[in-house]
């Protein structure tokens, strides 16, 4: 019971879909954070439904790599869009540390996050364009959503956060070796489903989502020195783009 608990906490933070009910309760936040690969399955299910549907119908591609586009920050609530943007915001700054921090806590949107949106949902857009008319291994795009949050979900649990972090204080505390075990076991049947269904495209796709989460995060932590769940969502929307950019290339091969 403990488990599902910490999966509908998981599902009421991190996916936009309304729930029966409230339910919060901090000594299940460890459970939580091990839920949140799951939470990518759901996340994942859901973009490809949506994906398979819209091209089953037929419209048009243009319309349909719009919609896939948006879908994963409409399904997550945005919640990781606005912490990519807020990021955006602090790091390019390249201003002092404490400046930084500021500024990502500022509720005002910032030239740079404007322009950051712009050029993800660019890149995304004809990604998913690509994607859509060609319509190889969709399913893929439940694997991107997992690995990016086994990707978060081991940040959360081994990198140190900033005391300014909502993070610090909850989820990093009564961690056990058995989730991050839960939190890696996950991220390895992903890449399994991956290759068992696409072959070395499918091992390329999840590479590029993991890449990508590596080298946003590193720039992340260095310029923050510790993470917190903004970081947290701006390295999982570029893993996932960098995942959708891979898949896009790989159509034609």
């Amino acid at each position: 019971m403990k488990y599902i608990k910490g999966f509908y906490m998981a599902l009421g933070m991190f996916v936009g879909i309304p729930l029966p009910f409230h339910f919060w309760d901090e000594k299940f936040a460890p459970l939580m954070v091990a839920s949140i690969p799951l939470v990518g399955v759901v996340i994942g299910a859901l973009w490809w439904l949506a994906g398979s549907a819209l091209i089953a119908l037929g419209l048009p591609i243009m319309l349909t790599a719009a919609a896939l586009t948006v879908a994963p920050f409409f399904i997550a609530g945005f919640i990781h869009l606005d912490g990519y943007m807020d990021t955006s915001d602090a790091l390019l700054s390249c201003r002092p540390l404490e400046e930084k921090i500021r500024i990502l806590k500022d509720p005002r949107v910032g030239a740079f996050a404007v322009v950051m949106l712009g050029i993800l949902f660019m890149l995304q857009l004809a990604a998913m364009y690509t994607i859509a008319e060609n319509g190889r291994y969709l399913a893929l795009l439940i694997s991107i959503a997992v690995i990016s949050r086994c990707c978060s979900a081991l940040s959360i649990l081994v990198l140190r956060h900033i005391p300014q972090s909502n993070y610090a204080p909850v989820l990093a505390q009564g961690i056990e070796l058995s989730h991050k075990i839960f939190i890696s076991a996950t991220a390895l049947a992903a890449a399994a489903f991956s290759f068992l269904y696409a072959g070395l495209s499918g091992l390329i796709v999840v590479s590029a989502v993991v890449s990508g989460y590596a080298w946003a995060m590193r720039a992340a932590y260095k310029g923050f020195d510790g993470i917190s769940g903004d970081l947290l969502g701006y390295s999982l929307v570029i893993g996932e783009l960098c995942g959708l950019i891979a898949l896009a290339v790989l159509q034609d091969m």
